[in-house]
């Protein structure tokens, strides 16, 4: 039987609204030691997903090429100004092998986990793939 995303995704959630800034999101991104913040409206329905990636995004970031810049934590910006729109996503049902290729395919570090009401559950990252696929290696060396 294939092991499911729920088995392995993280349940604890950590959430953002589009109206936050992005200085306060690479905040709670660094306290809560976490690099992907699903984005919720005001409905609680899933909008975009912002990761460290478009915090360093040369499509915004200052043009000085000084390192100390990398980040730029304008608090004139907003998450909705950086967030990726098109978000990838699986859910609680899905299969461990479809969430590999999904991450393989789309080239992406995690992805929001929806249950059968479409409803933000959890996250998968590509640490959570890797526990699975240490699980199944110690499982086989017990055989």
């Amino acid at each position: 039987m294939p092991t499911r995303v729920s088995e392995y995704m993280t349940s604890k959630l950590i959430t953002v609204q589009p109206e936050l800034g992005v200085r306060e999101a690479f905040f709670v991104m660094r306290d809560e030691g976490i690099r992907h913040l699903p984005v919720i409206d005001s409905e609680g329905q899933l909008v975009g997903i912002v990761s460290d990636r478009e915090l360093r995004r040369p499509d915004w970031v200052d043009e000085d090429r000084d390192i100390t810049h990398i980040y730029d934590l304008n608090d004139d910006l907003e998450v909705a100004d950086i967030m990726v729109r098109k978000v990838f996503s699986l859910h609680t049902y899905d299969s461990l092998s479809k969430a590999v290729k999904l991450f393989l395919e789309q080239r992406v570090g995690a992805v929001p986990v929806l249950d059968k009401t479409e409803s933000i559950v959890g996250m998968l990252s590509a640490i959570d793939l890797l526990q699975a696929f240490d699980d199944r290696l110690d499982a086989e060396r017990g055989r």
